[in-house]
């Protein structure tokens, strides 16, 4: 859900995620990872983009892994192969405060392999960093500040200032979702406008995809548990087809 929503924000707001990671507001378009021959490893977390200039390269991260070093430096040699000549940036942002020392990795080391990257943690930056571009206003609350009710609060009289309406529920809605991991729910829709969020066609895409992942998670439980596939289909709300998907899946994970 955080992840999505990150993606959302990036895709839709790059120049300002370009002024903010790259110090100019150029306008790049998403690089899908199939163009460098890659699959998605469920491309959750990842956002690829790029302008004539360069290739900006993010990874939303909620809580640290031991793979994204790795995963980094994949993308940066795939990126070499379709074009040695571009530039890429590649940033990994971790959206949550935590003690792990892996948010602190800046390099991927094997050998004689060394590639190093850049890391941002939110929690370290200036919460009114974010209030200035309209594409990184939800990210304040989870930025450095005395008060993170009292920001949430700026982010929402910055947002209503946002005369199309689209843009003010879209934003509205990423910033509610992302204030999850530092508020109460109570709080969040005490400051921002629910309506409003909830008119939001990204709150709504979001919300239905965690459903949809909560209902796939209970799926693949009970394959575990070896219930069988015509009992669990009607009992989640899947088609009998999707569930044998997800059993296939199940088989071929290498943790299984």
């Amino acid at each position: 859900m955080y992840d999505d929503t990150c993606r959302f924000l990036a895709e839709h707001f790059s120049a300002d995620f370009a002024s903010w990671l790259l110090g100019k507001p150029v306008t790049m378009t998403e690089l899908k990872p199939s163009e460098l021959s890659l699959d998605p490893i469920r491309a959750d977390a990842l956002i690829l983009l790029e302008s004539d200039e360069s290739v900006l390269h993010i990874e939303f991260q909620t809580l640290p892994k031991n793979n994204i070093p790795f995963r980094v430096l994949d993308y940066r040699v795939r990126m070499y192969r379709k074009d040695p000549t571009k530039p890429m940036r590649q940033v990994v942002i971790y959206l949550k405060q935590t003690s792990s020392e892996l948010v602190y990795q800046t390099s991927f080391t094997m050998e004689r392999t060394r590639h190093e990257f850049d890391v941002i943690r939110l929690w370290e930056q200036p919460a009114s960093l974010f209030l200035q571009y309209p594409g990184l206003i939800p990210f304040a609350v989870l930025g450095q500040s005395l008060d993170a009710e009292e920001t949430l609060r700026q982010a929402a009289q910055r947002m209503d200032r946002i005369s199309d309406p689209v843009t003010q529920a879209n934003l509205m809605a990423a910033s509610g979702i992302l204030a999850g991991l530092k508020l109460e729910n109570e709080v969040i829709y005490r400051i921002l406008r629910r309506d409003i969020m909830q008119e939001s066609s990204v709150y709504r895409s979001i919300w239905r995809e965690a459903e949809e992942e909560k209902t796939r998670a209970i799926a693949i439980n009970l394959l575990r548990r070896g219930v069988a596939i015509d009992i669990i289909a009607p009992s989640v709300g899947l088609s009998i087809e999707e569930v044998q998907q997800l059993q296939q899946q199940l088989n071929e994970s290498p943790q299984n």
